[in-house]
């Protein structure tokens, strides 16, 4: 799957949509209609860069938006450290990471920045295991010390005692993970490092790993894994369900197993709200609640508090706006979860205050 999404010209150039999650689904655009008018609908342009996280959902919002608002939207979904750089350098109009920038890293930039979740998901651990059940159990034990290269075998005792009577073959264990700077990395190694003391590699977009193969975008990660047999990674879930891979159930913080879902990554949304009225930066993985599931993730739009021109700064109001609104209805078809409300809140009152 190509991982650049682009959508010009009224056209969605697809670059291998569908083999990542294009939807069939017809939802329009404007359903709960919020009459934004179109920014600049004679010719204006917005450009972003960034996670292959929410691509497959930014593909559907950026072209409905085009058919909609008459606006165009080129987005390149070439990593969350790409689109940070490329926001940085101030070569794109927004970035997208599903890491967001703490206080001091926030400084490093030009200006001030305001930083907008869109939408949540679930990071799925796929594996490719021949005879080994569609969803096996795991625990964050089990996960952290296969990452660590400490758990090398696929019937290794600590996964048959989770998975009894599931005849696991002595397949060798074979990683996959993200070899560029990555926000899905991020939410992974940040799950492993708050549940698992052993884990001592640190968490963020990238890390140095102690074992296993790297792979460009969810795509490159999905590669490895289908052509491996005994593989194993992290992938979005959007991108686990459209390559037809068996994922794991993991145990959450009630000591419930949970498969990633839209309804469990809800869950674990409203398991982090308290945390999240107070900064909307707040990570919602190893969330309370019996049906959260513990991997998960807000993916952020970034921009400018100050555009270089009032004409860009209506467009990319209007453009938030309609997607913490209007572009909500169309993330459950492609497996990410709506924003609550109480975000919605919290996301409006940052898109003002660009104003």
């Amino acid at each position: 799957m190509n991982s650049i999404f682009k959508v010009a010209a009224g056209a969605l150039l697809m670059g291998g949509l569908a083999g990542c999650g294009s939807s069939t689904d017809n939802t329009n655009a404007t359903n709960g209609a919020t009459n934004i008018a179109p920014a600049n609908a004679t010719g204006i342009k917005l450009k972003g860069s960034g996670a292959t996280f929410p691509a497959p959902l930014y593909a559907k919002w950026f072209s409905a938006y085009n058919a909609a608002k008459g606006v165009q939207v080129d987005y390149q979904a070439n990593g969350s450290g790409a689109g940070i750089k490329d926001l940085k350098n101030k070569t794109v109009d927004f970035g997208a990471s599903d890491a967001p920038l703490d206080d001091e890293k926030a400084k490093d930039m030009p200006s001030p920045i305001v930083q907008i979740p869109t939408a949540a998901g679930a990071v799925a651990v796929v594996y490719n295991v021949p005879g080994a059940p569609q969803n096996l159990k795991m625990t964050s034990d089990v996960l952290a010390n296969i990452f660590l290269g400490k758990i090398t075998s696929w019937n290794d005792a600590k996964i048959a005692a989770l998975n009894p009577g599931a005849g696991l073959p002595a397949t060798k264990i074979t990683t996959a993970h993200r070899a560029d700077g990555s926000g899905t990395t991020a939410i992974f190694t940040g799950y492993l490092k708050a549940v698992h003391p052993g884990w001592t590699q640190g968490a963020g977009k990238s890390i140095q790993w102690p074992v296993g193969q790297g792979g460009k975008g969810n795509d490159g990660v999905a590669s490895i894994v289908k052509q491996s047999t005994g593989g194993i990674g992290y992938v979005e879930l959007a991108y686990a369900r459209q390559n037809k891979m068996a994922f794991a159930a993991l145990k959450n913080k009630a000591g419930q197993f949970v498969l990633p879902s839209v309804v469990g990554t809800t869950a674990a949304a409203a398991g982090s709200l308290e945390a999240i009225k107070k900064d909307v930066r707040a990570p919602i993985y190893n969330a309370a609640g019996a049906a959260s599931y513990p991997i998960a993730g807000f993916t952020y739009i970034m921009v400018y508090k100050a555009s270089r021109d009032a004409a860009e700064k209506q467009a990319l109001t209007d453009l938030l706006t309609w997607a913490i609104r209007d572009g909500q209805s169309m993330a459950e078809k492609l497996d990410y979860a709506p924003l609550p409300k109480e975000v919605v809140a919290l996301n409006e009152a940052l898109i003002k205050s660009m104003s």
